[in-house]
């Protein structure tokens, strides 16, 4: 960008004394601004053909490697933040999914808690009755027994007590009694203690 004005300013002058000569040729004179610049035609044409070889070998083998790497790259970092993307998608789905099982599981561990808690209360109304039956059958039998051992004591106390009457009696009257008599004793004896008795 300075060459360019320092180019046209030459230009200028040149034309100027080229119009005071009379030559006219505006192409002289660029060629002749180049001269004096040091360009030689020859030289201008083998640097540009040098500076398009270099710049084709550079393209090949230097630029289009390092474009291609970039590419790559650009593509693994996409496809690097698209994965990232997918796991923080998939990491929040297993997220909700832990969630939802966890709630699961405390709505299954509450009812088989509750679950728990009805069998054994069950259990125990069902033992508690149990129970209470047995007791109460137990009393029964126990009173039944009672009353059975009540009467054969008493039975057995009219028994002996008739015995003793009969004996004692016979022994008042110093006698032998019949067997007629001792039945006699015993059942008047017997008839009076279950009178007394009630």
């Amino acid at each position: 960008m300075t060459i360019l004005p320092v180019i046209l300013a030459a230009a200028t002058e040149h034309g100027i004394e080229d119009s005071a000569q009379g030559d006219g040729g505006i192409l002289d004179t660029i060629f002749k601004i180049l001269h004096d610049f040091g360009v030689e035609g020859p030289f201008l044409l083998s640097q540009i053909i040098s500076f398009c070889v270099v710049a084709f070998v550079l393209y090949k083998f230097a630029f289009k490697p390092v474009l291609v790497t970039i590419d790559e790259r650009q593509s693994k970092i996409a496809d690097g933040l698209k994965y990232a993307e997918e796991m923080q998608v998939k990491l929040a789905e297993a997220e909700s999914q832990h969630k939802e099982i966890l709630q699961k599981a405390s709505l299954e561990a509450q009812q088989i808690v509750n679950d728990a808690r009805a069998i054994a209360e069950e259990r125990i109304s069902k033992s508690s009755q149990e129970a209470s039956s047995r007791a109460a059958e137990i009393m029964t039998k126990s009173e039944q027994q009672i009353e059975l051992d009540r009467k054969k004591m008493l039975a057995e106390a009219r028994s002996e007590i008739a015995r003793l009457v009969v004996a004692t009696t016979s022994k008042v009257l110093a006698k032998e009694l019949s067997s007629d008599d001792k039945s006699r004793f015993t059942e008047s004896a017997s008839a009076s203690l279950v009178e007394s008795s009630n």
